[in-house]
């Protein structure tokens, strides 16, 4: 069972650079819908990760933390920078703000990756995330650019999308202290749930539903419950912290 766990884990974090490159690519070719439903499966295999290499047992090996930092870097760095500083659609909307589009990409993937570096070397010792990790830095990124650039469910705007994907990129690095989700953990669920709410907000999506349709208005309710389940972790998640480590604590955990 142990081997099976561990491979199992190696198995999902190759998945999630995958899913990463992937996004990447159909940013590139302009159909970021699809970039961040592969971002979101991609927390899935990281959330996946993490549960088979706590069943396998025993501290996590350098190579480990190593590889699973390295996919974190595409799928919940490099990746949303991309979606910020790639504008295919509402061309015309984007096209002044091109050089502050560049420059909060570029500030998200340099945070991220800065992020990823100091918790593979050092913060997986403690047992709590210092500032919001990656994946939900990723997962908030998302969520804003469904509302605010593709499919825009509150209209095209830059002028909103740049400082708050900046900020949010910030509270990567801050000494906020965030918990790592826990079985028995009233969070865990919330964060569950707003996986799943934004799963079923963007699966449909992907068949470009019109304005007003049934399929449409379901991706925009089911993208304010995420929403809101974000918020809730945000803001209550530094209230939930465990300041002593538990025996749960080992095994790879995710920046």
């Amino acid at each position: 069972m142990t081997s099976a766990a561990r491979i199992g884990a190696n198995l999902a974090t190759l998945a999630n650079a995958l899913l990463g490159v992937g996004a990447i690519l159909y940013t590139l070719a302009g159909n970021k819908l699809w970039a961040m439903l592969l971002i979101g499966c991609g927390i899935g295999f990281d959330g996946l990760d993490g549960i088979l290499s706590r069943r396998a047992g025993g501290p996590p090996s350098v190579s480990g933390r190593v590889l699973d930092s390295v996919a974190d870097a595409i799928t919940f760095g490099l990746a949303p920078g991309v979606l910020l500083a790639v504008h295919t659609e509402h061309a015309s909307l984007w096209s002044s703000w091109s050089p502050y589009t560049l420059w909060v990409g570029v500030w998200v993937v340099a945070l991220a990756w800065a992020r990823l570096l100091y918790f593979t070397w050092r913060a997986y010792q403690h047992p709590h995330f210092v500032g919001a990790s990656t994946p939900q830095n990723a997962l908030a990124l998302v969520l804003l650019l469904l509302f605010f650039d593709a499919p825009a469910f509150l209209g095209t705007n830059p002028a909103l999308v740049i400082p708050v994907a900046a900020a949010l990129a910030a509270l990567m690095v801050v000494p906020i202290p965030y918990p790592k989700l826990r079985r028995g953990m009233g969070l865990r669920w919330v964060m569950i749930g707003t996986a799943a709410a934004l799963g079923v907000s963007l699966v449909p999506l992907q068949f470009r539903p019109a304005s007003g349709t049934a399929l449409y208005v379901l991706s925009e309710a089911a993208a304010i419950v995420a929403a809101l389940g974000l918020i809730v972790y945000y803001l209550l998640g530094p209230l939930a912290v465990r300041r002593a480590p538990t025996p749960a604590d080992h095994g790879v955990e995710h920046g």
